[in-house]
């Protein structure tokens, strides 16, 4: 119980070692989760690995339900615009990134409100320092960034010509996207 209440309080995923400071060094971890999502078995939630930790997730049968209640949730991923979900997107494929080379994606300047949003919201956060002259800086997708897609690893993501196999996205039609996005903005500076 002590173990399920932690991870019930956490807003971010509860690592091993965090799980192993509240049931001793001697406990099973992997027994104990195998034990705590059995008793969860039949509820509308689940425990999951994500972000290299364990969260409280509500089971996706039950998504349409909580759509319908429009009740307010805690997903941070739901505020997010078209254009910074789209740079964000763009950071999770090609990190570490630098800001230039985002702008070169989209054809257009990637604001840096935009990436300060992004780093606000703490999905991204600096990289390495890029070895291209002037040494800019690189941005990277955090632990936040996995635990809000549900994600445990990056290696996660999925694949995109995979995506593209499926119909569920069309390159050509992200890039008319961009596009448009950039098109927008223009209109907006008006």
């Amino acid at each position: 119980m002590r173990a399920e209440a932690v991870i019930f309080a956490s807003a971010v995923p509860v690592d091993r070692d965090a799980l192993a400071r509240v049931v001793g060094t001697n406990c099973s971890i992997d027994l104990l989760i195998d034990d705590l999502r059995e008793e969860l078995r039949g509820r509308p939630y689940d425990l999951v690995s994500v972000g290299g930790g364990w969260q409280h997730r509500t089971r996706s049968s039950y998504a349409r339900m909580i759509q319908a209640s429009a009740a307010p949730t805690r997903s941070a991923a739901s505020t997010l615009s078209q254009h910074e979900a789209m740079v964000l997107m763009a950071v999770g494929y090609f990190q570490p990134v630098t800001r230039g080379e985002l702008s070169a994606m989209f054809g257009k300047d990637v604001s840096r409100d935009t990436i300060a949003g992004l780093r606000h919201a703490q999905f991204i956060a600096p990289g390495p320092r890029s070895p291209t002259p002037g040494a800019p800086y690189t941005y990277i997708t955090t632990p936040f960034f996995l635990s809000a897609f549900g994600f445990d690893t990056l290696r996660d993501l999925p694949d995109i010509e995979m995506l593209e196999d499926a119909g569920l996205l069309n390159r050509k039609s992200v890039t008319a996207e961009m596009v448009g996005i950039v098109s927008a903005d223009d209109d907006e500076e008006d």
